[in-house]
């Protein structure tokens, strides 16, 4: 029988929730190895949004749903064009790595089932946000990806710190979520429809209306916490209080990118207006020097990592504030870039972190023997992070750097960050891995000795 697209892609949407559902009694009867067939429920998406690669790159979009509230004129109604796919796909194949991976790195922890349940909770409410064609499905998807991502943040319940993380995200993007709502109901108001697609299609209609610039601000409220932009970028690095698959997943490649989504779709809709023009270049260009400033002053790994990822929200918001289609090209190309080689130095920072007991730089160094593998992948990532050539991070800061050409200040941000994110890169590939570690005093331990759950 042959199934129609639409209705496939539609199923496959629902897929990891299926698989949330089944998690903990597969892990219950198979243990850690239940992560191989969970990770199918998000591998059939991703073969599902892939065989809608040629059509979208011909031009064309993939649409599709069902009807969801007659009466109110509500629909589930979802829309792969390049920016959606380039998202659903990062989503659900990075998603397949990192349940793999959170098999491995939760071994032998009791509460394994119900973390592998709330990842592939998230990884439907992420693939939601980025594929909804309703401005209400985008809300309640985006509602969505808050209350899963407070609950992985706070997976490690009995620590306060891990409660006092998952409370303070919860707070900052649930606030920013409201601020979301009132936007996205103003322009339905103004456009008189519940259609995405038909809402920024009626753009000159926007423009002339006197609430736009309420709606504007509104909208930038929402995406500005939601990606950790100054001064609402404190969060994130709290946020690291989670065990590391979800830094990996939630906290460089997909929630804290979710904002970034938002203005990226929103963008033919406001991109001329002058707030737009001004307020995201400026939000975004403090967050990138202010995340990159404060990573350099770090010593944990995941913290290092977690300004960095700030500092490349901010690079991106602020190439989206540009207001012209290059910068939107370029921030799309780093926002792949980024996914690919900031999810790899997370979970490389997680192996270091279970195998040795300890995150802190000044305690490592000369693992590259033990960890050789692990050794030649932090020096890829870093390369891919630090813009060297022939690496994919080059090829997206050099599109980044044609980009920045007005206003001029951008550039100089945009050079400077990138410098110092180039530094932190080579400091956790060279310092930890070919590096012996300084030792305060004789016979001191480099690390402390590894249980089965280091507990974070």
């Amino acid at each position: 029988m042959i199934v129609d697209g639409a209705i496939l892609t539609t199923v496959a949407m629902f897929l990891p929730l299926a698989g949330a559902a089944i998690a903990p009694l597969l892990t219950r009867r198979f243990g850690h190895r239940a992560a191989w067939p969970l990770a199918l429920f998000l591998l059939v998406p991703f073969l599902v949004f892939a065989g809608h690669v040629e059509t979208v790159a011909a031009g064309a979009v993939a649409t599709g749903g069902f009807s969801w509230s007659p009466t109110l004129g509500v629909d589930f109604a979802w829309k792969l064009d390049g920016l959606s796919l380039t998202f659903a796909l990062l989503i659900s194949g990075i998603g397949t790595l990192i349940v793999l991976y959170s098999g491995g790195y939760l071994k032998g922890h009791p509460g394994l089932g119900r973390f592998l349940a709330f990842i592939l909770m998230f990884s439907a409410a992420m693939l939601g946000v980025v594929v909804s064609d309703s401005l209400l499905m985008l809300f309640v998807y985006w509602e969505l990806t808050s209350i899963t991502s407070f609950l992985l943040i706070g997976f490690d319940h009995e620590r306060a710190a891990a409660r006092r993380g998952a409370y303070q995200a919860l707070i900052v993007t649930g606030g920013g979520g409201l601020c979301l709502l009132a936007g996205l109901l103003i322009i339905g108001h103004i456009t008189g429809t519940q259609s995405l697609s038909a809402a920024i299609a009626a753009a000159p209609a926007v423009a002339n209306h006197p609430l736009a610039n309420a709606a504007l601000v509104l909208v930038i409220l929402g995406a500005v916490t939601k990606s950790a932009q100054f001064p609402f970028h404190f969060w994130l690095p709290n946020a690291m209080e989670a065990p590391t698959p979800v830094s990996a997943f939630l906290h460089s490649a997909t929630m804290v990118k979710a904002g970034v989504y938002l203005l990226m779709r929103l963008y033919p809709l406001f991109g001329a207006f002058a707030l737009w023009q001004t307020a995201l270049p400026l939000f975004g260009g403090i967050t990138l020097l202010v995340g990159a400033f404060l990573a350099l002053r770090q010593t944990d790994l995941k913290l290092m990592l977690a300004y960095t990822t700030v500092a490349s929200l901010g690079l991106l918001v602020m190439l989206t504030g540009i207001g012209h289609d290059k910068a939107i090209e370029a921030a799309v190309l780093y926002l792949f870039a980024h996914a690919l080689f900031k999810g790899a130095l997370f979970m490389i920072a997680g192996v270091v972190d279970h195998e040795t007991g300890t995150r802190d730089i000044t305690r490592l160094g000369g693992l590259g023997r033990a960890m050789p593998l692990t050794f030649g992948a932090a020096l890829l990532a870093a390369c891919s992070m630090g813009g060297i050539p022939f690496f994919a991070g080059f090829m997206a800061k050099e599109e980044i750097y044609a980009a920045v050409t007005l206003p001029q200040w951008t550039f100089l941000a945009a050079f400077v960050g990138n410098a110092m994110m180039f530094a932190v890169g080579f400091a956790i590939a060279l310092k930890v891995f070919p590096r012996r570690a300084r030792r305060k005093r004789r016979n001191t331990p480099m690390t402390v000795p590894f249980c089965s759950w280091p507990g974070r």
